[in-house]
This record gives C-alpha cells, sequence and structure tokens, in this order.
C-alpha cells in the first residue's frame, strides 16, 4: 500500500521481500534503518545518512514486544504511525515496514538470539533478557530485508555493539554502521522517551550529558576513571535525578572497564529522571 506523497508501506515479510526483489533486479543498493517509531530528529539523521549509502531506504516501525521487560513501558511507549510516516517521505525514505507483532512472532516461534559478554555489563543486568530481544528482532529484520547496509545510533552503543557481534558471528552479509548522537541545544541526546519528561525535568535532564562529558575530559587529561564517574554519579543526583542504574568508564570495543591510560573509551550513562530513563554516553578523548 501507499503511505503519503508514495511512500510504499508494507505489513507483511513477503511484500517486503517483493519490494526488495524488485530493486535488486532493477540494480539499485538497499539500506535498512530499525526503529520504533515516535521518530525524532536522530531519527531522521539516520534517515538521511542512509540515503547517502544506497540507493533505496527502508525504515521499520515495530515496537518489539521481546525487549521490554515486564515493569517497562511497553504499553506507554508512544505510537505516531501516521506522523512518522509523513517525516520519513521529507527524508526520502522509500519504504516502511510496520508489521504486526504476530507477523513477527506468528504462533509457535521459540527461537531466541543471544550475545554473550558485552552484555552483561551496563543496561544488561538492570534490563534482563533486553538484548536479547533486540538481537532476535534485528536479526530477522535483517535476513527479512537482506539489506547492503543498515544503520543504528550511537546513542544506543551498547546495543550497536551488539549487533555488530552477531552479525559478524552469524555471517550475516550487511554492513552495520554506527551514526553519532544527535542532540537538543542543551546536550540532551534526542530520544523519543524524552516526550516523558516534565518541563521541570526537562530543565534538568541535560546535566547527565554534562556531567558524564566533565568525566570523559578527565579521563583523557589522565584522571583514574573510577573517580571520575564516581563525581560524575554525585553531580546528577544532585541535579535532581531520581537514581542511577550506572555511570561507567569502558572500552569501546569490549566494553570491559577503562583502565586509567587505555585509549578507545567511552564513559555510559543511564539514570532516571521522573519516569524517563535516560542513556547516553561520550567518548573520551
Amino acid at each position: 500500500m501507499s503511505g503519503p506523497a508514495g511512500l510504499t508501506i508494507v505489513r507483511d515479510v513477503a511484500g517486503l521481500r517483493t519490494q526488495v526483489k524488485a530493486w535488486r533486479a532493477a540494480g539499485r543498493t538497499i539500506a535498512l534503518v530499525p526503529t520504533m517509531g515516535a521518530l525524532h530528529r536522530g531519527h531522521i539523521q539516520l534517515m538521511e545518512t542512509a540515503r547517502a549509502k544506497a540507493d533505496a531506504v527502508i525504515a521499520t516501525i515495530f515496537v518489539n514486544p521481546t525487549q521490554f521487560g515486564p515493569n517497562e513501558d511497553f504499553g506507554a511507549y508512544p505510537r505516531q504511525e501516521g506522523k512518522d510516516a509523513s517525516l520519513l517521505t521529507t527524508a526520502g525514505v522509500d519504504a516502511l515496514f510496520a508489521p504486526s507483532p504476530s507477523e513477527m512472532y506468528p504462533a509457535g516461534f521459540a527461537t531466541k538470539v543471544s550475545v554473550a559478554g558485552l552484555t552483561d555489563v551496563l543496561c544488561g543486568p538492570f534490563r534482563p533478557g533486553h538484548f536479547e530481544g533486540v538481537a532476535t528482532v534485528v536479526t530477522k529484520l535483517l535476513l527479512q530485508a537482506l539489506p547492503d547496509v543498515a544503520l543504528f545510533g550511537e546513542k544506543d552503543f551498547q546495543q550497536l555493539a551488539v549487533i555488530k557481534r552477531f552479525t559478524a558471528d552469524l555471517d550475516i552479509p550487511v554492513k552495520i554502521i554506527g551514526v553519532p548522537t544527535v542532540r537538543e541545544a542543551d546536550g540532551l541526546a534526542m530520544s523519543s522517551r524524552n516526550a516523558y519528561l516534565s518541563a521541570e525535568e526537562r530543565a534538568i535532564a541535560p546535566m547527565l550529558f554534562a556531567a558524564i562529558s566533565k568525566a570523559a575530559a578527565a579521563i583523557s587529561k589522565g584522571a583514574e576513571p573510577a573517580a571520575a564517574v564516581s563525581e560524575a554519579k554525585d553531580a546528577v543526583l544532585r541535579a535532581g535525578f531520581r537514581s542511577v542504574d550506572y555511570i561507567e568508564a569502558r572500552r569501546s570495543d569490549t566494553l570491559s572497564v577503562l583502565k586509567k591510560g587505555e585509549d578507545g573509551g567511552r564513559v555510559f550513562a543511564a539514570a532516571y529522571l521522573g519516569r524517563a530513563r535516560l542513556i547516553d554516553n561520550v567518548a573520551v578523548g
């Protein structure tokens, strides 16, 4: 079916593969951008980058139930397909794949994809099953579309690392591209969950980026990583965040704890402000 201004909207795997087959026959390269919808300027940057990397761009919108825990916000997660479709058209996206849960997980579905090691740290302990849900649904999307490239935001840096790992391990023939985090003018990383913030909380939210940026700068100048992130955690709590799941300095490649003087590190954070769980990360140096 067609969406606004000719955007092709596909809701089943057979239709997606028919479209991909037609593009392949025409010699077109394909980029895939998986999302859960509620699109913002960060998502649009992914679409525009995809447009520069391939001849045809497929965006997906699927609020994946398997990556939400029992007490998380699956039911409340914003859904606005009509508005999202208009944004995708403006961004030059060719097709939207928007399947139902029953299309993605039909009766009898019994397979899960899990990645050891990378999922045992940072968000892993706080969101049991989350990365298994992400790995499973992204594996399915990649195999359903078989794109040349797939793009993901670096705001979810741990997710990006997990996706790069399983695509390499499973020999999925796609290049995974990370796109830098898009921020508001005050530094807050753009996220669909920012909609949960009250006006007062929104004024506090940029403190997370400020604190981890200060920690990253200190580490790059020779500070002990543990001391720098401890100071960042204190600053975030003083600013009014309800709680901090973690603020940690880790290596970008393996997500192992960053040691003083090591290159290739990042400072990662996850903290609650009101009912919103905000995550962010910045490079060291």
